[in-house]
Order: C-alpha cells, then sequence, then structure tokens
C-alpha cells in the first residue's frame, strides 16, 4: 500500500503501520482473482492495514500530518525512538485545533467500540445484564479507555505500539491461516477418496498426481530481488533493454507513489512475472489462493534480505546497498510451495483429530437440539389439546345458555300450574269485576225501574238497544252512537 502523502515515507513505524500489504483472503473464488499484472499500472486508491481499528489510526496520522511541528518531529525520529514513546510526547506541543479534533475523534471511537460492546451482549442473548464498558473496553489496548474524552500521549503511543505489534503478527496469522486451508483440502480429498470404489478411487489418485506434475512443470523462478528477477521486469514489463538496466532509474519506474520508499505493495508488484510462470487461474493445477501466499513468501524474503533498519519499508538507498551484495548477483535457487510442503505428517494428523472432535461436538449439538425440538413439539401438542378442550367447554357452555332463554320467556308468559289446579273456585260475588265496574256503596246503589228513573230522553230504550257498560261497545256503536252521559244517571 502507499504511504500517507508522503509525510510517512520515511523510514518510521508510523510509516509502515499505513502501507500493508494488500492480500486476497483465503475464500475468495480463485477463478475471479485480479492478476498482480493489473495493479502494477495502478497507485493504490486506499489504505487499510487489516486492523479493526483502522479507520481511527488513519484519521489520528492524517491530522498529526497537518500539524507542521509533529511533521519536522517525525521526520527526524528514528524507530527506537518511536516505539520508547518519544515521538508520543510531542503531541504535547500540536496547535490547539489539530488536538481538538483529535479529541473529537477518540470519543468517536469509544463511542464505536461501546455500540460494538452493546451489539455483541444483544446478539449473545444477555439484554437484561448490566454491561460494565469500562471492563470490556480493556480488551483494546490502543486507546486510554479510562479517559473517553481527550486524545492524550498515552493514546498516541499506545496506537503506535499496538499498530506495531498487531502489524508484525499479521504475516504470522496469514501463515497460519493459509496452513489450515492446505490442511483442509488434502482431508477433503481423502475423504472424497473414501466414497468412491476401488477402481474410481485408483482413477482419481493418478488425475491428482498428474495435476501436481503438470503444477510443477514450469519455467524456471527467479530468486525474488535478484538482479536477474529485476532485470526480467525491467525488459517484459517496462520494455526496455536489460543491457541498460540500471537500479536507480528501475527503484524511480516502480515507486509508483513517488514517495522514495518501496512499501510491501509495491514489492509485491515486482513479482507478478514469476508468479505468472507458476499460475494460470484458467488451468485445473493452479490454485490462485497458493499464488498469494507465493507472493507473501517472496515479499517477506526480500524485507528481510534488504530492509536494514526493519520499518517494513525499502528506501532507495537500501535498495542501491542491496544491489552491490553477492545475494543480488549471484543468488540461490528459489524453491517454490510445490517444493516445501505448508505442513508436516504431525500436523495433518492433529488437524484431522481436531476436525472428529469438532465432528462429534457438532453431532452431540444437533442430537441436543433435536431432543429440544422433540420436547417443544410434544408440549405444543399438550397446548393444542388443552386448546380444543376449552374451545370445547366454552361452545357447550354457549348451547347451554342458548337453550336456557326461551325457556324462561315461556315460563314467564304461563299460568303457574298452582293458580289454575291447587286453589278453589272463587264465588261469584268474590270475584273481580271487570273494567269500570268497581264496587259502588251500598247507600249509592240505585236501580232503576221501568226505566222511569232515567234522565229524559232515555225512557221507553228497547232492551237490546240498551247501551252497555264502559268497554263493551261493539264496534259498529262505537262508531255510530255517541256515548251516554253518565253524569245524568243517579
Amino acid at each position: 500500500m502507499s504511504c500517507l502523502k508522503g509525510l510517512l515515507a520515511s523510514c518510521l513505524i508510523l510509516a509502515s503501520v499505513m502501507s500493508w500489504a494488500k492480500a486476497v483472503p483465503i475464500s475468495i473464488d480463485k477463478t475471479k482473482v485480479k492478476l498482480p499484472e493489473e495493479t502494477v499500472k495502478e497507485a493504490p486508491q486506499s489504505v487499510d492495514t487489516g486492523l479493526h481499528y483502522d479507520r481511527y489510526l488513519r484519521e489520528v496520522i492524517d491530522f498529526l500530518e497537518k500539524d507542521q511541528h509533529f511533521r519536522e518531529k517525525l521526520h527526524n525520529t528514528d524507530m527506537e525512538d518511536i516505539k520508547q514513546g518519544k515521538l508520543a510526547k510531542e503531541l504535547d506541543f500540536v496547535s490547539h485545533h489539530v488536538r481538538t479534533k483529535l479529541d473529537e475523534l477518540k470519543r468517536q471511537e469509544v463511542s464505536r467500540l461501546r455500540t460494538l460492546i452493546k451489539a455483541k451482549q444483544d446478539i449473545e442473548g444477555g439484554n437484561d445484564i448490566a454491561v460494565d464498558h469500562q471492563a470490556l473496553l480493556k480488551q483494546f489496548e490502543y486507546l486510554n479507555h479510562m479517559n473517553p474524552h481527550t486524545f492524550e500521549v498515552e493514546d498516541l503511543d499506545r496506537l503506535i505500539k499496538s499498530a506495531t505489534k498487531d502489524l508484525e503478527n499479521y504475516d504470522k496469522e496469514r501463515h497460519e491461516e493459509f496452513k489450515r486451508y492446505e490442511m483442509m483440502k488434502e482431508h477433503e480429498r481423502r475423504e472424497h477418496l473414501k466414497t468412491l470404489d476401488e477402481d474410481d478411487r485408483r482413477k482419481e489418485e493418478e488425475h491428482y498426481e498428474e495435476l501436481k506434475k503438470k503444477h510443477a512443470d514450469h519455467p524456471k523462478v527467479n530468486h525474488p530481488g535478484s538482479k536477474d528477477q529485476l532485470k526480467e521486469v525491467w525488459e517484459e514489463a517496462d520494455g526496455l533493454d536489460p543491457e541498460d538496466f540500471d537500479p536507480k532509474t528501475f527503484f524511480n519506474l516502480h515507486d509508483t507513489n513517488g514517495d522514495g520508499f518501496f512499501d510491501e505493495q509495491e514489492l509485491e508488484a515486482l513479482f507478478t512475472k514469476e508468479l505468472e510462470k507458476i499460475y494460470d487461474p484458467t488451468n485445473e493445477e493452479d490454485d490462485m489462493v497458493e499464488m498469494e501466499e507465493e507472493r507473501l513468501r517472496m515479499r517477506e524474503h526480500v524485507m528481510n534480505e534488504v530492509d536494514s533498519n526493519k520499518d517494513r519499508l525499502v528506501s532507495l538507498d537500501e535498495f542501491l546497498v542491496a544491489t552491490k551484495k553477492k545475494e543480488f548477483l549471484e543468488p540461490d535457487s528459489w524453491e517454490t510451495l510445490e517444493q516445501n510442503q505448508a505442513y508436516t505428517d504431525e500436523e495433518m494428523r492433529e488437524f484431522e483429530e481436531h476436525l472428529v472432535r469438532q465432528e462429534e461436538d457438532l453431532n452431540q449439538k444437533a442430537a441436543d437440539l433435536q431432543k429440544q425440538r422433540e420436547d417443544l413439539e410434544r408440549q405444543q401438542e399438550q397446548l393444542n389439546a388443552q386448546k380444543i378442550e376449552l374451545q370445547q367447554a366454552v361452545e357447550h357452555m354457549e348451547r347451554l345458555k342458548t337453550q336456557k332463554v326461551p325457556e324462561m320467556q315461556l315460563e314467564g308468559n304461563a299460568v303457574p300450574e298452582s293458580v289454575e289446579h291447587d286453589q278453589p273456585p272463587v264465588p261469584p260475588e268474590h270475584q273481580p269485576l271487570p273494567p269500570g265496574h268497581q264496587d259502588i256503596p251500598p247507600e249509592q246503589q240505585h236501580v232503576p225501574q221501568n226505566h222511569q228513573d232515567l234522565g229524559q230522553g232515555h225512557q221507553n230504550i228497547p232492551h237490546e238497544n240498551q247501551p252497555l257498560p264502559p268497554g263493551h261497545n261493539s264496534p259498529h256503536q262505537d262508531s255510530l252512537t255517541m256515548p251516554l252521559d253518565h253524569n245524568n244517571v243517579p
């Protein structure tokens, strides 16, 4: 990767922090890997150290670069002083504007870490558990979590040391990952053979050996960083006469960002032609993941031989010194990956035993989950049965309620049997009179004889035409005959 805007193009650890090699992850489809040749002509577009705090690291360095005092100190400080924390102490002399921005960056980073902690807790199902953020923040060594508000000298010191340590372990972790990849590939091949009959197994083994031979049948690979290797790049990639090879001109041609240093990506780009001799993404026998491991091996080898101050950068002076060494002029042959198996037989045995244990654990977990599922299904069945019983009970109650309502209505309209059959008949003189015939006191009772006591105009009325008591008029009488004036009745 490129150095940070030329400032970090010094032989210091901060420069190396921001110039990490861009690697193809093992999980990528090997048939879709972009060939390194294409990257030689393109300047890197972004910087990514691969660290989980990469953005925070880059932003801090970007703002420190803007301070003239710090920039001058950085340029004049060697790596050992940086590791001892001397550069970090210069933070006290940077401008107020830069310090204010650094404070803001730190607060944002602490907030990000707390969000990550909370998200992890939610995933693990600990929503009801109080989170001790201070305790959890201790795992992030690149900042002082006890002071989440301001960026201090200790924060810069922690950031430099953490980045240095993490990047030093990066290559080692990549090698271990590649080793696991190779062992898994071999394990899967062996497991596949177990599924075949004798004839198919023999054919598969023959095909496997044939592919190995085809992969090993390639042109000679030059020693990385040797004169022969660089002259081949000079001739084939740069299109120049090999007889005119000049180390200084070569360095300037391939210092793609012009910062005066070869960073690790620029170095790896120099090995493209050698790798193309061994790997072709269209060939079945060539594994592009192995190609990236080979590129890493070549870069590490050159760094070990040329990077004298171990800052993970190659300066022009270091490069010119290396071109005068015997190893540059008369190098040993280079052994490729197929000549150096990534793992030992003992490592392979331990790896397969680990896979067996993993499989047993997974099977046990699967059995436990199946049992839990069966228990849940039984519980569900019981709940469904209880639900059906409850529904049936509700329906039964509704039916009873529906049947009882009409019976209550009928009982309200009927004459009670006790009234009809149990009581003796009432004498006529004790029976209630019809409406309008209430009892009249005896002294007021007077029955007219021969109609002589009737008022004038009502004498000699035929019996059949006599008016009926109130409420007993026939319909036609009510409509045709005026009612009697009872006021005239004595």
